[in-house]
């Protein structure tokens, strides 16, 4: 913890990260009633401002991510919206691609003038998403190409740029976690367990831990189990299906891969394909 008394207490107000973050601190230190007068500013020294302006930039890609995904997640809120509302007067959109999406809308409500001025500006306000989206998912492809760590985590199969970058924002530091295991139920994929009396059983899973990370794992096993080509580790999982259902078996997967993730990271070693011992982490 940062001893904030021993500083001076003057500031100069800018658009620097490590100045906006100071501002932030001294916030907080109002907030808690610290000695400190609530009427001068805080002046940190240039290690702590660095220190700062770092952190600041690891975080960079977390809020790439963020915004990606609720673009993405409000484009699919608009068009089901319009799918919906179309239904209303016996139009039915389809199954239709991204690009073709406007297209077919266009066509169906081409006679009828109300629907058509109602549904441009829902189209252009897609429009404008989609092209948005656009920008920020080749943001994160080149902040992923650009760190080794995701590189190295891309070679594992179904494991792909958007989902490396994830795991590695999630994780941040590895050196958090004594064991790569307890990757897997720091998020969520490892079973609840009810014990009581003489009832004892495992239930669904946990869920906890950030669910952006859980969701990109599930898809990458998702990817590795139905197209990824051939391992030990897909083998295993076709295993695990035949004994029980294939969601299971996916859920098995992203927690596996939580954990191989994990330790490549921390070793620096690339991913294996055989079934050599040692290859697979458990």
């Amino acid at each position: 913890m940062l001893n904030f008394t021993q500083y001076r207490i003057t500031l100069n107000i800018s658009k620097e990260p490590g100045e906006i973050v100071a501002m932030r601190l001294l916030s907080m230190l109002r907030r808690h009633r610290h000695p400190c007068s609530p009427r001068v500013s805080l002046h940190l020294p240039r290690h702590v401002i660095k220190r700062l302006r770092i952190r600041l930039a690891e975080h960079v890609p977390a809020m790439a991510l963020v915004s990606r995904q609720q673009l993405l997640n409000k484009t699919h809120d608009i068009e089901n919206a319009m799918r919906g509302s179309l239904k209303v007067f016996g139009l039915r959109i389809g199954i239709v691609t991204r690009s073709a999406f406007e297209v077919r809308v266009l066509e169906l409500v081409a006679d009828h003038p109300i629907l058509l001025a109602i549904t441009e500006p829902m189209l252009r306000v897609r429009r404008a998403m989609i092209e948005a989206f656009e920008v920020l998912d080749r943001m994160c492809r080149q902040l992923a190409r650009r760190d080794p760590v995701c590189r190295r985590l891309m070679t594992i199969p179904g494991v792909g740029v958007v989902v490396a970058l994830t795991y590695r924002t999630g994780v941040d530091a590895p050196e958090r976690f004594s064991r790569s295991r307890d990757v897997g139920a720091h998020f969520g994929l490892t079973p609840r367990r009810y014990s009581s009396g003489q009832t004892d059983f495992d239930g669904r899973i946990s869920r906890c831990g950030d669910e952006m990370v859980r969701t990109a794992l599930y898809q990458a096993a998702h990817v590795l189990f139905h197209h990824g080509p051939w391992s030990s580790l897909r083998s295993w999982a076709m295993r695990l299906a035949k004994r029980g259902s294939v969601k299971v078996a996916k859920v098995a997967l992203a927690r596996r891969l939580a954990v191989i993730t994990h330790r490549m990271w921390t070793d620096g070693t690339e991913f294996r394909w055989s079934a050599t011992p040692g290859s697979v982490a458990a």
